[in-house]
């Protein structure tokens, strides 16, 4: 069985000195077993962005050797630079990637943020899933004055007093935001203009914080003359790329600016860059003409692996006398069939000349559509195998030492698939019911009852997290994961 794997983006304040860049580079991979998938460097916002995926524990240690060598190298009193910045090393999260969870990658940050503060005295903050106090989630609310207004107030002002480490700045390094979050994509759009209010504008209009598209931070620049409306995407399968762009072009339109170019810093899930061709283009069926999945696909009939069971198969095995697959599979494909729903109206409406005004739309839900369908698809087989790792950890002997910590940490993997399955439900809701009122009127009762599905789907997945929660030695370890479910269900 594959070990674990987390992946982890440091980002560092040096874009610009290629020696640094390559000691950074140098420490990082030092460490045994990890994989440097990508690094991104960009002079203008004096910052370098660097992705590598390894087991939790070289995660950490690369982590830490890294912040080692910005600590060295980096002097934010000489440092300048279009991005805000508050540390040498500004930012490290750890994202699960595989038999992986939030929570593990929580733990992660948390250990690497005392270990940092203690060895390298380094005040620390803890943001997103790892945060300490719900103030500190967002990483604009703890870099607020940047490295400056940081060294003014730490040590002055109790809302600032970090997290761990000296209640005052490291005169050279500043202070790093150390947290968990999953996957997240930084995403930048140049404008045609050298004029950064508009780019300020626009950054404000389609941010969440400013009531725009959920799960979206924006800030405007000036870069290489240049003015750029910088984000993240939180949360790609809420808001992907594609609608983000195109809110972007919309709002620059009405300024009279266009669109010189796009660019993704980091890595990007292949589902939305197909996502986005599939709306560019008007698509409906983009991946059911994918030469490559077709390939796979054969290969793994072929095979006998990747195929999976038909559909008459799998509900003997539901139906069976064994546990998995369970609930929770059941809740994902619930979800897997409101997306298909969906997807079914969206294409029922594309190219109808009466549906004229909301083809953009409508393409654009689409895509969605079937990017959520995939997910939930694999989730129904993750809900069964993170079970079957439940069920080995009981099956440990009761006097082995490692016996409950096993239990809890499948336990909480047990919880984060159908956590998954609940937040894809809730975009699926709000889509069926969107498509529902844009669609094709005479596939209204599909609409309705894909809906309909998604909102099993939300009930089912729920309850699989607290079941699972509720099963730890101790509830806490999982509080932040009912804690979102329950956001979710009430939402």
């Amino acid at each position: 069985m594959p070990s674990p794997l987390v992946a982890c983006v440091p980002n560092f304040s040096e874009g610009r000195n290629q020696e640094t860049l390559d000691a950074l580079r140098a420490a990082l991979t030092s460490v045994p077993d990890v994989k440097l998938l990508d690094v991104q460097a960009d002079a203008s916002h004096h910052r370098s962005v660097f992705t590598f995926v390894a087991p939790p524990e070289a995660a950490l240690e690369a982590a830490f050797r890294a912040m080692r060598v910005a600590l060295e190298r980096i002097d934010l009193t000489k440092h300048k630079g279009e991005h805000p910045r508050m540390g040498a090393t500004d930012v490290v999260p750890f994202v699960p990637v595989r038999d992986a969870t939030l929570e593990d990658c929580v733990g992660l940050a948390r250990r690497l943020a005392e270990r940092a503060a203690s060895e390298l005295q380094i005040p620390i903050y803890l943001y997103a899933r790892a945060a300490a106090r719900p103030e500190r989630e967002r990483l604009p609310d703890i870099r607020k004055g940047e490295f400056e207004g940081l060294r003014e107030r730490i040590g002055r002002d109790a809302a600032a007093a970090p997290d761990y480490g000296p209640p005052r700045i490291h005169p050279t390094a500043g202070v790093t935001a150390i947290g968990a979050r999953p996957p997240l994509v930084a995403y930048n759009i140049y404008l045609d203009t050298s004029d950064v209010a508009a780019a300020k504008e626009i950054a404000k209009r389609i941010r969440t914080s400013s009531g725009g598209l959920p799960a979206v931070q924006a800030s405007g620049f000036a870069v290489n003359g240049q003015a750029q409306v910088s984000m993240n995407l939180l949360d790609i399968d809420t808001t992907p790329p594609a609608r983000v762009f195109a809110a972007v072009e919309a709002a620059a339109r009405e300024r009279g600016v266009e669109i010189l170019r796009s660019e993704v810093v980091g890595l990007i899930p292949e589902r939305a860059i197909i996502g986005a061709g599939a709306a560019y283009l008007k698509l409906s069926d983009a991946t059911d003409h994918l030469l490559e999945a077709k390939i796979r696909a054969a290969e793994g009939e072929r095979a006998g692996a990747g195929g999976g069971p038909t559909l008459d198969g799998w509900l003997e095995d539901l139906a069976g006398g064994t546990p998995a697959p369970g609930g929770g599979s059941a809740a994902a494909l619930a979800g897997a069939l409101a997306a298909a729903l969906v997807a079914m109206v969206a294409r029922l409406t594309t190219g109808r000349k009466a549906y004229a005004g909301v083809q953009g739309r409508v393409a654009a839900i689409l895509a969605e559509a079937e990017a959520l369908r995939a997910t939930l698809r694999r989730l129904v087989d993750e809900d069964a195998e993170a079970y079957a790792r439940v069920s080995a950890a009981y099956r440990r002997p009761r006097e082995d030492p490692g016996r409950t910590r096993a239990v809890d940490e499948a336990l909480v993997g047990a919880a984060q698939t159908p956590l998954a399955t609940a937040r894809g439900a809730v975009r699926l809701i709000a889509l069926a019911r969107e498509i529902e009122r844009l669609g094709n009127k005479n596939a209204r009762s599909d609409a309705k009852v894909g809906e309909a599905l998604a909102r099993a789907a939300l009930a089912g997945a729920v309850e699989n997290v607290r079941v699972n929660v509720q099963a730890l030695s101790e509830p806490g370890l999982g509080k932040s994961l009912v804690e979102e479910a329950e956001r979710l269900a009430g939402g």
